[in-house]
């Protein structure tokens, strides 16, 4: 088989990839219609071609990966949790403290290392060891002031962007990844144009409107309907004949999606509010920087992860310790 047959081997890869294509058509069409019969403000019209500029250079370095193989997708999540981790330091001030970033980002490349080598003793070995390396690399500097709050900034960092994220590149080693870890980038995105969207249609109360002033309960339940709905949908044509095929599984891992989906993006809103900021970076043109992109991934990643490994297992058929050798 060619690496486009693989590639493009499961129809459910091949649909979730038509309908992204089709979804950048449709809204191309509709804003070039905004901006032919002057409908909406100018300022509102450049933030949506901004915003799909934007999806149009980060789809294809999205899904581009996920479509290559298995390393891609591994190397692509490694990147990805250091250019968060990056704004993260940058934002907390953390990339002050030297010691405790080399180490951060030495366990983010290691955990990323136990994934491309489908070692999963080494992969959960490291989150602990990595947060107790973490508890004592400033010690040695004689500064206990602000030790916990340096140590903690540390500690919240590399579960997020290294075991958290992780967990996205190691889903690579099951044979059949594509499709799911194609739903699983999608639909975080599509949880968030469901809630802005229930939100504007619907309005009513805030949600959190200290934490995140634009979100509403409307906007959070229809995604939460929505995201379930398609995931457990679209889950169930890839999970078929498996142990996660069953009715409320599915509709469990939905709501994981959408729930985790907007948790992470809460949490990322507390930070930000908490240091006084708007977004994390200015990389991506109306959308902030890479870390407000992608914060939805960060809970989804590990929740998904272990609700379809208790029950499906990860990669079971395929060779571990692929680097390192030995009995998996």
């Amino acid at each position: 088989m060619s690496g486009w047959d693989i590639a493009f081997g499961h129809p459910v890869t091949r649909g979730l990839v038509a309908a992204t294509l089709g979804i950048l058509a449709l809204a191309a069409a509709v804003i070039g219609a905004l901006s032919a019969t002057g409908r909406a403000t100018p300022a509102f019209r450049r933030e949506l071609w901004l915003r799909l500029g934007s999806w149009a250079v980060l789809l294809p370095l999205i899904m581009g990966p996920i479509l290559l193989g298995r390393e891609w997708v591994i190397g692509a999540v490694t990147l990805l949790g250091l250019a968060c981790l990056r704004e993260y330091d940058r934002a907390t001030g953390l990339f002050r403290e030297y010691a405790l970033v080399a180490v951060v980002v030495l366990g983010v490349v290691l955990v990323n290392f136990a994934a491309l080598d489908h070692w999963y003793g080494f992969f959960v070995a490291l989150w602990p060891l990595t947060v107790t390396v973490i508890a004592i690399a400033s010690i040695p500097l004689d500064r206990p002031s602000g030790y916990i709050q340096r140590t903690g900034l540390a500690i919240f960092g590399y579960m997020l962007f290294g075991a958290g994220l992780a967990h996205l590149g190691y889903m690579a080693n099951e044979p059949g990844y594509r499709p799911l870890l194609l739903l699983l980038v999608l639909a975080v995105g599509l949880n968030d144009v469901a809630a802005f969207t229930s939100g504007k249609l619907i309005g009513g109360p805030k949600l959190l409107p200290a934490t995140s002033p634009n979100k509403t309960i409307s906007g959070a339940l229809g995604a939460l309907v929505c995201t379930t709905t398609v995931v457990a949908f679209v889950a169930g044509m890839i999970f078929e004949g498996t142990p996660m095929d069953s009715t409320w599984k599915l509709v469990l891992l939905g709501a994981l999606v959408s729930i985790g989906g907007q948790a992470g993006d809460l949490m990322l809103s507390s930070i930000k509010r908490d240091i006084g900021i708007k977004d994390m970076g200015v990389l991506l043109p109306g959308h902030g920087g890479i870390l407000d992109r992608f914060n939805s991934l960060l809970l989804v990643a590990p929740a998904a992860f272990h609700l379809i490994g208790y029950f499906n297992g990860w990669g079971l058929s395929a060779p571990t310790r692929l680097m390192t050798g030995g009995a998996g």
